[in-house]
């Protein structure tokens, strides 16, 4: 009888529905999008419109930024916060030991990446069928997006090494048949760098449009994947060869760039980390962020909103700490030089160790030390009460990414803030330093010099802003050009390697490119270990940190994935 009730009920429904069904099935549904609405001009570029976007969707517990990732892995940062539970995914990544596969960060940042993919994927999609007559920046628009497709890639690559490549050819349905394991970690390399060789190939001179891919974007970034596939690796994460062909092809690109007159250095360093010196002439590849521009929040770089420190001014939430060893790294010895060997045997904390020793300028361009002007501004000074938990991370914060309160581009979203300062991808330092270091690699030491010269020279003049309320000098600023024979030693390969690898890791500290660069040079596992022997007698949280060479060179696959493949993905060595 209950099956009947129901059997009558329902055709009692199906009658009186029907006639309305006709007028049902023609309606669009509110908030549905239909393969052919996307197919006109005026959609597509709002296709690539989102795939810009892509690059700066993030979340302050997801950050796409890369500071979790090459900073509290490199040691040049501890992960600050309240405590080792506090984000504790960024613990885990710090202290290696206790890593795993089924961590849920790891996951978030695989389906972000594979999320920006799919959007270049669908606008490449529709930009394949749409005649250049209907849309005459058609082949720009591609390029662009391949650009930034492969850039999406390449930050994958370089968490997790062994990743499955899709592009817009491929229907959804056959994802599933396509393993991280298709292409080999060099083919996949060769995937990446074809990406930014075509858009090289198509785009053009910059016309107007902050913000916009141009070819010598395309060309930087192609310089740039070159430089690590250069470096070849077993499955292991042994460096076994170094390709000097695209070592060669590094030096010409940036020849070419260099030519172009488009960029070059800043006049002085911190020109690069203010809101009101942004895409200047050093930038080349930013992520562009906007307040007050109709949306909700703004478009603001939310990978730096766990980095402000606890004051009233801002709030919250003392993530991002600068390590003792970062800190001790910019010291500088009679000469003007590093310390090499010596740098870390005594520690800088206060405004009187600034000017006892000897420092490079870049330090307080990098890191807020208590007693000093924050940001600056000689009478905003920072204090270690501005820390969330200095007797666990010290007292110490990162400065690059952050802002001044009164800046314009400042905002609150309480408990949380940020800005709309942009983020800088590929600057033209950077750029100088690959050139320098394809250079060193290919026994050219002597023409890297005078490039490393240049970089040390702007650093040493980078001191107006570095003052107190009194107009003093903040610091005891030392910084002298290399000059072999008279302040250093005889300039060979051995000694240009040495200088090139340190001036990266001052010039670009706490960026998140630190750990990228230990591993594409073949030196992660002694760099950190070495890092962790010392540190851990600084910060008890350290006592079990242990890198684990030929495993911990890249994140494990994860496990949810490999899983949602049907074991399909293999997982990386020693994971």
């Amino acid at each position: 009888m209950k099956h009947i009730i129901i059997s009558i009920v329902l055709s009692a429904w199906l009658i009186i529905n029907f006639a309305a069904c006709d007028d049902f099935l023609s309606e669009t549904p509110k908030g549905s999008v239909f393969e052919e609405q996307l197919e006109t001009p005026e959609n597509i570029e709002k296709l690539v419109i989102t795939t810009y976007s892509a690059l700066g969707n993030e979340h302050f517990q997801q950050p796409l930024s890369p500071w979790p990732y090459g900073n509290l892995r490199s040691g040049d940062a501890y992960k600050g916060g309240a405590g080792t539970g506090d984000m504790g995914d960024f613990h885990l990544f710090e202290t290696f030991v206790y890593m795993r596969d089924n961590v849920g960060m790891l996951d978030r940042r695989w389906y972000q990446g594979y999320k920006a993919i799919s959007r270049a994927n669908t606008a490449l999609e529709k930009l394949n069928v749409i005649s250049n007559a209907e849309l005459p920046t058609r082949d720009l628009r591609i390029a662009e997006v391949r650009f930034l497709r492969a850039h999406f890639y390449f930050d994958l690559k370089i968490l997790f090494k062994h990743i499955p490549y899709v592009d817009e050819t491929i229907s959804v349905d056959e994802y599933k048949n396509i393993s991280n394991r298709e292409l080999t970690d060099k083919q996949g390399w060769e995937y990446i760098i074809q990406e930014f060789r075509y858009a090289a190939d198509i785009l053009k001179d910059p016309a107007g449009e902050i913000g916009r891919i141009n070819k010598w974007m395309a060309k930087a970034y192609l310089a740039k994947a070159l430089l690590y596939a250069a470096y070849e690796q077993d499955e292991k994460n042994n460096v076994i060869n170094i390709d000097k062909g695209k070592l060669e092809e590094v030096v010409s690109l940036t020849d070419e760039i260099i030519a172009s007159g488009r960029y070059n250095l800043a006049d002085n360093f911190e020109e690069n980390f203010l809101w009101e010196t942004q895409n200047g002439k050093e930038s080349i590849f930013a992520i562009q962020y906007s307040v007050n521009d109709g949306t909700m929040f703004g478009r603001l770089d939310f990978g730096a909103m766990l980095n402000y420190p606890m004051n009233s001014e801002y709030g919250c939430c003392g993530f991002h700490s600068p390590s003792q060893n970062l800190v001790n790294s910019f010291k500088t010895d009679n000469n003007g030089l590093p310390l090499f060997d010596s740098f870390n045997a005594a520690s800088i904390s206060t405004p009187s160790d600034l000017q006892n020793n000897n420092i490079d300028p870049r330090l307080l361009h990098s890191v807020a030390i208590p007693d000093m002007p924050y940001k600056y501004k000689p009478d905003f000074i920072f204090k270690e009460s501005w820390t969330r938990q200095p007797e666990t991370y010290g007292a110490f914060m990162s400065l690059k990414e952050v802002v001044l309160p009164d800046c314009p581009c400042f905002k609150k979203l309480l408990p949380f803030m940020s800005s709309s300062k942009n983020r800088d991808i590929i600057r033209f330092d950077d750029m100088l330093l690959w050139r320098a270091e394809a250079l060193i690699e290919l026994d050219r030491p002597a023409e890297a010099l005078p490039i490393i010269n240049t970089i040390r020279k702007r650093a040493a003049q980078s001191t107006t802003r570095l003052v107190d309320i009194e107009g003093k000098k903040t610091g005891k600023f030392v910084v002298e050009e290399y000059k072999p024979g008279v302040n250093s030693p005889v300039w060979d390969k051995s000694f240009a390697t040495k200088a090139l690898r340190w001036e990266r890791r001052l010039e670009m500290a706490l960026e998140g490119y630190r750990f990228f660069d230990l591993v594409r040079w073949g030196i992660a596992a002694e760099t950190v270990n070495e890092y962790f022997a010392v540190e851990k007698t600084r910060r008890q949280y350290l006592n079990d940190a242990k890198f684990t060479k030929n495993r911990d060179e890249y994140f494990p696959i994860p496990k949810s994935q490999i899983d949602f493949s049907k074991k399909l993905y293999q997982q990386n060595y020693g994971w």
